[in-house]
């Protein structure tokens, strides 16, 4: 096989073959994928069960960051879409466009990443699709992810469930994977290292579920535009206040301090292995501890700080942060894009 992707790699002839036999079917090894049809068979749910699907297409720039890459994040990006809606991820599909003179190792690592990924979430890659474009249509490769899940039965969120007095809680700390991406596109070190929280939250999500039930209300992972867009998104949505408070907000001190160096605000900040909840407040103690011990338990305690950072109010759709000094400082959606292809 060339050590390169050419434009033959897309026409469907024998290098398409090449590549899809000796590359994907490699790591991706699913008994849906192996029969090498044009469509998966899938078993159709019950009548009775809600089935929930998703797509996103991914670009981010570089395609290896600390942390993470474009397939890990491709995949970890659709399995938390599901999950936070209430959904146990079962199947994806996975579409690359590649761009000619793509180095085909660096292919081959993003692609043992994703089933890597796919397998320690407990999701099965059935479907996919290959296309190339000439050299610098794409600068090395787009995925497209599509997922498919099932409803946990009795589960309903949405907006409609949030009440005044509800508490917002978060999984850990704001701003690790878009200060990571920066950094490593701009070339900058820090004697501390940045790391991309890029994760799949299904097992989390899952196991909360089933324990809390409907004091869990809504859920939201806070990708693009951070913490304080995706609060915005709901207050606006459910039309209630939400009052953040600025000390509870958890921020490592590296991301705290690249950000003042870089002129950056942690709350806009891309996440991708952050989910925020809003739940029943006198069940909110509870539930942030049993988002600690969940991680004590898979050895993932270290550098994760789940927190209540503010409550639901009555009002009209403001995003409001309490401030160290006692001041309040009005939060909007993310206005422009300080940082381009971040995921």
């Amino acid at each position: 096989m060339a050590e390169r992707i050419l434009l033959a790699h897309g026409d469907g002839g024998i290098l398409t073959h090449t590549l899809i036999q000796e590359l994907f079917h490699k790591y991706f090894t699913s008994a849906e994928l192996a029969t090498l049809s044009d469509a998966a068979i899938l078993p159709f749910p019950a009548p009775t069960n809600l089935l929930a699907m998703t797509t996103d297409s991914f670009v981010v720039n570089p395609l290896i960051f600390p942390g993470g890459d474009i397939g890990k994040l491709a995949i970890a990006g659709t399995v938390n879409d599901l999950a936070v809606s209430g959904a146990t991820p079962l199947y994806l599909s996975a579409a690359f466009i590649l761009e000619e003179g793509l180095d085909l190792s660096q292919l081959e690592k993003i692609v043992a990443s994703m089933a890597a990924t796919a397998r320690a979430a407990h999701v099965k890659i059935i479907t996919g699709d290959t296309k190339v474009v000439e050299h610098g249509r794409c600068d090395g490769m787009y995925i497209n992810t599509t997922g498919i899940g099932m409803m946990q039965p009795g589960i309903h969120l949405g907006y409609d469930k949030i009440q005044p007095g509800d508490q917002l809680l978060i999984n850990g700390g704001v701003g690790e994977h878009g200060v990571a991406v920066l950094a490593e596109r701009a070339g900058l070190s820090f004697s501390t290292p940045l790391y991309s929280d890029c994760a799949a939250l299904n097992g989390l999500i899952q196991d909360l579920l089933a324990r809390f039930g409907a004091s869990v209300k809504f859920m939201r992972d806070p990708t693009r535009g951070g913490l304080a867009t995706t609060a915005k998104e709901i207050a606006l949505s459910a039309k209630f206040d939400i009052w953040l408070k600025d000390e509870q907000i958890p921020v490592k001190d590296e991301v705290r301090g690249a950000c003042e160096l870089l002129g950056l605000d942690p709350l806009y900040l891309a996440n991708e292995g952050k989910v925020m909840l809003v739940v029943d407040a006198q069940k909110a103690e509870e539930i942030l501890s049993f988002i600690r011990d969940y991680y004590e338990v898979n050895g993932l305690v270290a550098g994760l700080n789940p927190a209540v950072i503010g409550e639901i109010r009555s009002g009209q759709g403001r995003v409001l942060l309490e401030t160290p000094l006692g001041g309040t400082r009005l939060l909007e959606m993310l206005a422009g894009a300080p940082l381009p292809r971040i995921c």
